[in-house]
C-alpha cells in the first residue's frame, strides 16, 4: 500500500498505565478493536491521508525528527497494523465491509449490535441495570402501571442516546412519563446518525432485535411514509447497522411493553443538521427535508393508529472526549447547562426554526448531537 489512507474513524485521547494515548475506534463498526495509539505515532497516522506516500512520509518525518532513523520498515509496519485491524481505506477493508453490508442487507432483523457493551447482554441482568435507573437517586422513582387515563397525554418525548451508565436515569424520567401517560401502540423513532449519511433520512423495515425481544418494524407504515416522500428513503440504510441512537430507544421500549403491549416501531435515522449548519440555512430549506418531515405527518394523520414521537437526542458534547483541549471546569459547566435549557426553551415553544437558529448563531459551539 503506497499511500495510505486512513478511514473515517474516531480518535480521542486516553490515559493507561500511567501514560497517554490516542484510542482509534471505528463509530461504524466494522472493527471492534481498539487501538492506543503512542503520542510519537500520531504525526505518523496523520500523514495516512491517501495523497502520502510512505517514501514522502519517511522524508517528511526525517526532516521534523532531525537525527531520527525512520525507516521504511517502521512506517509499513504502522500500514500493517491498521490495515489488519480495518482501519485503512484498502482492498482488504473492501472485502470487509462488503460482508458486513452484505449480511446485514439480507437479513430481515437488525442485531442488537451494543448489547454486552453500552449495556448488559442477558435479560435479566438488563432489566434490573434499568430498573435502577428508575430507583436511582436522580431517577424519576418506579413506575405507576397501568398508565393514568386521567394525566395530561404525551405523544412525544426527547430521550437521551448517551450511553446507559453515564445517562440511565435522565432516560428513567423521560421513559417514565411515557409508560404513565402514553396510550400508543405505534412509535416513530427519529434518531441522530453518527457516521453521516448520503441522505438525509434513512428508514429500514427491520425489526430492531435486544435482549429483551424484538422491537417489530411496522412495515406497512414505513412503505407508506416512503412513497410519500418522494426520495430514496433506503439508500443509507446500512447506518442503522451500528447506530446506537435508535437502538437504546428500542431497548427502552422493549422494558417498557414486552409483555405489557402489543408495539410497533418506525425507525428513522436523520443526518442533514451538518450540512445545513455549513451552509448557513434553515434545515427544510432542503425540499428533501421538508417533503419527508410532511410526508411523516401525513402518514401519520391517515395511519389509524396510536402514534408517538421519540427523538434519541443529545445536548451539549464538550471536553477532551469531543475534541477540547482541556476538561471543562465547573463554572464552564455551568454556563453550558444554562445555555442548553435556554435553547429548549425553543423546543417547549415548538418552534423549530428557533431551535436551529440559536445552535446556528455560534456555530454549534457545543456539539448538540441532536439537531
Amino acid at each position: 500500500m503506497e499511500t495510505p489512507k486512513l478511514r473515517g474513524i474516531e480518535a480521542f485521547p486516553m490515559a493507561q498505565g500511567g501514560q497517554r494515548f490516542i484510542a482509534l475506534r471505528d463509530p461504524a463498526g466494522y472493527t471492534e478493536s481498539i487501538l492506543l495509539l503512542p503520542q510519537a505515532l500520531v504525526d505518523v497516522v496523520a500523514l495516512f491521508d491517501g495523497e502520502h506516500s510512505i517514501g514522502q512520509i519517511q522524508a517528511d518525518l526525517s526532516r521534523r525528527y532531525e537525527g531520527e532513523n525512520v525507516t521504511r520498515a517502521d512506517i509499513d509496519k504502522i500500514v500493517s497494523m491498521l490495515d489488519e485491524h480495518g482501519f485503512l481505506e484498502s482492498p482488504s477493508f473492501a472485502k470487509r465491509r462488503a460482508k458486513v453490508d452484505g449480511a446485514f442487507l439480507g437479513a430481515t432483523t437488525r442485531p442488537a449490535s451494543h448489547a454486552g457493551g453500552a449495556y448488559p447482554g442477558k435479560a435479566d441482568e438488563l432489566r434490573a441495570s434499568m430498573d435502577a435507573f428508575f430507583t436511582h437517586q436522580e431517577g424519576p422513582g418506579v413506575i405507576a402501571w397501568p398508565p393514568k387515563p386521567s394525566a395530561p397525554a404525551v405523544e412525544a418525548i426527547i430521550a437521551p442516546h448517551i450511553d446507559f451508565h453515564r445517562g440511565g436515569p435522565a432516560y428513567a424520567w423521560a421513559y417514565r412519563d411515557l409508560a404513565e401517560r402514553c396510550a400508543a401502540d405505534l412509535f416513530v423513532i427519529v434518531g441522530t446518525c453518527h457516521v453521516g449519511m448520503r441522505h438525509p433520512f434513512a428508514l429500514t423495515r427491520k425489526d430492531y432485535d435486544t435482549p429483551l425481544g424484538p422491537a417489530r418494524a411496522d412495515r406497512d407504515f414505513v412503505e407508506a411514509l416512503a412513497a410519500r416522500a418522494a426520495q430514496d428513503c433506503f439508500g443509507s440504510e446500512l447506518a442503522h447497522r451500528n447506530e446506537h441512537s435508535i437502538e437504546f430507544q428500542a431497548v427502552f421500549l422493549q422494558y417498557l411493553y414486552a409483555g405489557r403491549r402489543d408495539i410497533t416501531v418506525v425507525p428513522v435515522l436523520a443526518s442533514f443538521a451538518h450540512e445545513a449548519l455549513a451552509r448557513r440555512r434553515r434545515p427544510t430549506a432542503d425540499a428533501r427535508v421538508a417533503r419527508f418531515l410532511a410526508a411523516l405527518g401525513e402518514t401519520i394523520a391517515t395511519s389509524g393508529r396510536r402514534v408517538a414521537l421519540i427523538a434519541g437526542a443529545d445536548l451539549a458534547h464538550m471536553g477532551p472526549r469531543f475534541g477540547d483541549p482541556r476538561p471543562i471546569a465547573k463554572a464552564e459547566r455551568a454556563r453550558i447547562e444554562a445555555e442548553d435549557r435556554k435553547m429548549l426553551e425553543t423546543v417547549e415553544r415548538g418552534d423549530a426554526e428557533a431551535f436551529f437558529d440559536s445552535v446556528a448563531a455560534d456555530g454549534d459551539r457545543r456539539r448538540i448531537c441532536g439537531l
